[in-house]
């Protein structure tokens, strides 16, 4: 697929993608890198996303629609999606679904935190960073709930069939306290 020049390929995908602007650029950038990779066996969408984004958020500032693409790449994983289930923020969204594929349809976990990220300038805890991020607030929200980061919001923490009962947990005022199961 990419003749041995992987560097090339994703230069020549995104640049092929970004040929007319509009509110789904960023969309359609990132469709040219994931959707021709995803016929590979066992790499799933939050494979190719976290690695695709790890590549882009690391090339040379010269590179800035690499960065600016990889910036917007969002991995929803197990701890994110339950995150947003527990939080009861996929039901006020109407995105009810389980883990998997639906987490990355129109409406699903990755449009959430799209939006959640379009509310926040990220510029307010690093003025390199630009002031949409979807990367960061989604790794913001794996961090919160991971057991290597935080480890709040988790099946560590919190059994999954009950309500939570975390009385010092950051987010218990909006938090819905959805059990899991």
């Amino acid at each position: 697929m990419a003749d041995g020049n992987l560097v090339s390929w994703i230069d020549r995908q995104l640049h092929e993608a970004n040929d007319s602007p509009g509110r789904d650029r960023l969309a359609r950038m990132r469709a040219s890198l994931v959707e021709p990779l995803r016929d590979v066996y066992g790499l799933s969408d939050k494979v190719l996303t976290m690695a695709l984004s790890c590549i882009s958020l690391g090339a040379p500032k010269r590179m800035s629609l690499w960065i600016e693409v990889g910036g917007s790449m969002i991995a929803i994983d197990t701890l994110v999606h339950n995150f947003l289930h527990r939080t009861g923020i996929l039901h006020r969204f109407d995105a009810n679904h389980t883990y998997g594929l639906a987490c990355y349809r129109l409406g699903g976990c990755a449009d959430i935190v799209q939006a959640v990220a379009e509310q926040i300038d990220a510029r307010q805890f690093n003025a390199s960073f630009p002031k949409t991020f979807p990367r960061f607030v989604q790794h913001a929200i794996w961090k919160y709930c991971s057991q290597s980061g935080l480890d709040v919001c988790n099946g560590n923490r919190i059994e999954d069939s009950r309500r939570c009962e975390n009385k010092d947990c950051r987010v218990r005022l909006m938090c819905d306290r959805v059990a899991l199961r």
